[in-house]
């Protein structure tokens, strides 16, 4: 399925969230041993299965609180809205509410460096919204009304590695993104449900 899983880390404190633990836990759990890093957060940028799959192992093995929206139905330490802050370390995780690809998606901005988009945004598309619990109404309020908003220097590292490379910029994004061209929230529509 090609999911990113990201372990964000201030290392003068040694403060660690690791966002959408899903696949190849082995390797999440042996970087953090080889760096003696021991996880404070599990953040999901939303809850379908493929991006919580490794929440409950990580938090065992590291005590780790996990992080979702308020609108998750799944197993959480600690639940978000949209403007909350976490801090981590000396970093600033701003949580930015982005339903569409499901009720509970969010996106997580580090510092006014980057963006962690889950399966709102990815490098050149979007999340689907033809699964139980998405709303292409809400997707095209996310992508239309909060995107455009953000600093275009922001890096993008999206949910999965689906475009032509791994990262990207909310400037190019907007700028290349096809799913972000569309001239009415109609023709946005008729894109986005034909497949």
């Amino acid at each position: 399925m090609a999911n990113f899983t990201y372990i964000l880390v201030d290392e003068a404190e040694a403060k660690v969230a690791i966002i959408d633990p899903s696949w190849n836990l082995t390797d999440i759990i042996e970087t953090l041993k080889k760096n003696s890093w021991k996880a404070d957060y599990v953040i999901n940028t939303h809850t379908h299965f493929d991006h919580v799959l490794g929440n409950e192992e990580i938090a065992a093995i590291t005590g780790a609180k996990i992080v979702q929206h308020k609108d998750s139905t799944s197993n959480r330490d600690l639940a978000v809205s949209d403007g909350d802050t976490i801090g981590l370390g000396k970093i600033r995780l701003i949580i930015l509410h982005t339903p569409g690809h499901s009720a509970d998606s969010m996106c997580i901005i580090a510092d006014d460096k980057a963006i962690f988009t889950g399966d709102t945004l990815f490098v050149g598309s979007c999340g689907r919204v033809d699964l139980p619990g998405s709303n292409p109404d809400a997707m095209y309020d996310s992508l239309y009304r909060k995107i455009p908003e953000l600093n275009d220097s922001l890096v993008v590292y999206p949910g999965h590695d689906y475009g032509s490379r791994r990262t990207s910029t909310i400037g190019e994004e907007k700028n290349t993104n096809y799913i972000l061209k569309q001239k009415t929230k109609q023709d946005f529509l008729s894109l986005i449900q034909s497949g």
